[in-house]
C-alpha cells in the first residue's frame, strides 16, 4: 500500500488547465504541462489498494491501478510504467480522453472524491517517454503468418502490436492520408496533441508493424484480394456513419456532421490547410448533441471565433451528483463541465429541433426547437415552448450507427451483421468468415476509446490462437461484455 492514510489525510487534486483567454488562443493541450507531477505522487498515495479493487471492474482493460499508484507514490517510475503497459497499450491516449470509468469505480468514490487514477496514469506514461521507458518490443522470432489489419483506431493500433510482437507480419490499413483513424482527424489538437500518436507509430514501426495510408478496402483493394494476401484479416474499421437529423431545412448549406466539422480543423493544425473550409469564424453556432464530440464542436468553435455557440441535448439535465438508480460502482451520468464548456457557450437540455430556416442563398440561418420531456417512456413535446435560435453554422454530433457498407467491404467479404447493424462475431471476435476477425466499434457499436484498446488486445488473441493453435496474448475481456452500467 502506498500511503496508509493517505485517503484521509490528502484531498483530491487534477491537472491545471491554462486561463481560458490564453487557450482559446491556441490548438495547444488545455492543460499547464508539468503542474501533475509537483502533485501526483501525493494523488496516487490516496489510493487505498483496496483488498478488491473495484476500479478493475470500471476498466475494461483490467489495468493494475493499485500497483501502478504505490509505485508512482514511490516515484518509481520505471516500474509504474512497466505495470501501465502490462494491460494498456497506449496509456497516453486513455489518459487523456478516457472518460474514467475506473474512476466511477473506485471504492473511495462511495463517499469521498475519487482517486485521480486518469492524471495519475498520464503523468506515468509521459514520465515514461521523457525518461526513455517506452522503446520498441520487436519480436524475437518471426511466425511466418501474415496479417492485415482495416482500421488504424485505438483498435486496430491495439489488435496490430500485439500481433506485431506475437511474431506475425502484420500491415495496417488506413483510408485516410495519415494513421490514427478517429484519434487523428475526430479528437481535436486541445484535447490531445498528435505528436503523442506520431511516436506510438515510430515505436510500431520500429518493432516491425508496416502501414499503409489512403487505401480503403473495398474500393482500392477487394477484399477478395486481401483474404488470398494474408493469412488473417482484422476489420477495426469503426463505427463511422454518423445519425443524421431529417427535419425540414436538413438540406440547407451550413449543416454538416461533426465528423465533416472537426477532421478539417485538424487538418489545419497539420498544416495541410491555412483555413478551414468550414469555419465558425464570425457566425452562430448551434452543436446538436450533449457528448464528447458535441463538447469537441464546442471548443473548436470557440478557437474559431464563433459569435456565439450553444449547445442542444434532447435528454433532460443530468444531476451533479449519483442517482439512486445510478448506485456505486456504475459509471453514472453525472452533469459535466468539459474545458469546452468551461470556455464559454450555452447548453439547453430537453430540447429537440424541429426544423431549420436559411435564406434566399440556402444557408442556413435559424433553428427552430420545442421543449420536450419523457411521459410513460415516450418523448412527448410541450406545447407553447417553441423558439427561434440563430443558427448560421449547426454540427451534428448525435452519435453513430454503424460502420460503413458504401465502400463494399462487408459485401465484399460476406459478412453477417447482427441485430443493430454492427458485424457479427462469435466468443473469438471472429466472424462468419473463417480467417476474417472483428474489433473495435465496428462489432461492438459506438464506444470508448477504452473498450477499442481492449477489444483490439482481445481480437489479437483470438487471430493468435487460430494462427498459431494457441496463445499467450491475454484477452480481457469478451465480445458480449458491457460497460458497469445500472
Amino acid at each position: 500500500m502506498a500511503d496508509p492514510k493517505g485517503f484521509l489525510t490528502t484531498g483530491r487534486e487534477v491537472a491545471t488547465s491554462r486561463p481560458v483567454e490564453e487557450r482559446v488562443k491556441d490548438w495547444n493541450e488545455v492543460y499547464v504541462p508539468g503542474s501533475l507531477l509537483p502533485i501526483i505522487s501525493k494523488q496516487a498515495g490516496r489510493c487505498m489498494d483496496c483488498g478488491i479493487p473495484f476500479c478493475h471492474n470500471g476498466c475494461p482493460l483490467g489495468n493494475l491501478i493499485p500497483e501502478w499508484n504505490d509505485y508512482a507514490y514511490r516515484e518509481d517510475w520505471t516500474a509504474a510504467s512497466e505495470r501501465l503497459h502490462a494491460t494498456n497499450n497506449f496509456p497516453e491516449f486513455t489518459g487523456r480522453l478516457c472518460p474514467a470509468p475506473c474512476e466511477s469505480a473506485c471504492v473511495l468514490a462511495i463517499n469521498q472524491p475519487a482517486v485521480t487514477i486518469k492524471n495519475v496514469e498520464v503523468s506515468i506514461i509521459d514520465k515514461a517517454w521523457d525518461s526513455g521507458d517506452v522503446t520498441p518490443q520487436p519480436p524475437e522470432r518471426l511466425s511466418g503468418k501474415t496479417v492485415a489489419v482495416i482500421g488504424s483506431g485505438p483498435a486496430g493500433l491495439a489488435a496490430a502490436q500485439q500481433l506485431t510482437r506475437a511474431g506475425h507480419t502484420v500491415v495496417v490499413y488506413e483510408r485516410a492520408d495519415r494513421i490514427g483513424g478517429l484519434l487523428r482527424y475526430g479528437i481535436p489538437e486541445f484535447k490531445m496533441e498528435k505528436s503523442h500518436i506520431n511516436r506510438r507509430i515510430e515505436q510500431m514501426r520500429a518493432e516491425g508493424t508496416k502501414f499503409r495510408t489512403e487505401t480503403e478496402i473495398g474500393r482500392d483493394i477487394t477484399a477478395q484480394t486481401l483474404r488470398k494476401r494474408y493469412d488473417a484479416v482484422v476489420i477495426a474499421a469503426g463505427a463511422t456513419i454518423s445519425r443524421d437529423l431529417p427535419v425540414p431545412g436538413r438540406e440547407l448549406k451550413g449543416i454538416h456532421f461533426a465528423m465533416e466539422y472537426l477532421p478539417l480543423s485538424n487538418k489545419v493544425q497539420e498544416g495541410d490547410l491555412t483555413v478551414s473550409p468550414i469555419t465558425a469564424e464570425g457566425k452562430h453556432v448551434v452543436v446538436i448533441g450533449g457528448g464528447d464530440t458535441g463538447a469537441d464542436c464546442v471548443g473548436t468553435a470557440h478557437r474559431q471565433g464563433a459569435a456565439s455557440v450553444t449547445q442542444l441535448e434532447i435528454m433532460p439535465k443530468p444531476g451533479a451528483e449519483r442517482a439512486a438508480h445510478q448506485p456505486w460502482p456504475t459509471f453514472p451520468m453525472l452533469y459535466k463541465v468539459t474545458s469546452a464548456h468551461e470556455e464559454g457557450g450555452e447548453r439547453i437540455y430537453s430540447v429537440s429541433t424541429t426544423h431549420f430556416e436559411g435564406d434566399e442563398d440556402g444557408n442556413v440561418q435559424s433553428l427552430h426547437l420545442i421543449e420536450v420531456e419523457f411521459k410513460d417512456g415516450k418523448l412527448e413535446q410541450k406545447a407553447g415552448t417553441e423558439r427561434v435560435i440563430p443558427a448560421q453554422l449547426v454540427t451534428l454530433a448525435m452519435g453513430f450507427t454503424g460502420t460503413d457498407q458504401e465502400n463494399g467491404l462487408v459485401e465484399q467479404f460476406g459478412l453477417d451483421l447482427d441485430q443493430r447493424g454492427n458485424i457479427a462475431r462469435d466468443a473469438d471476435f471472429a466472424t462468419n468468415v473463417p480467417g476474417v476477425y472483428v474489433a473495435g466499434d465496428a462489432g461492438r457499436g459506438q464506444s470508448l476509446i477504452v473498450w477499442a484498446i481492449a477489444e483490439g488486445r482481445s481480437a489479437a488473441a483470438g487471430v493468435d490462437r487460430h494462427l498459431t493453435g494457441a496463445s499467450d496474448l491475454p484477452a480481457p475481456i469478451r465480445p458480449t461484455d458491457r460497460a458497469l452500467m445500472a
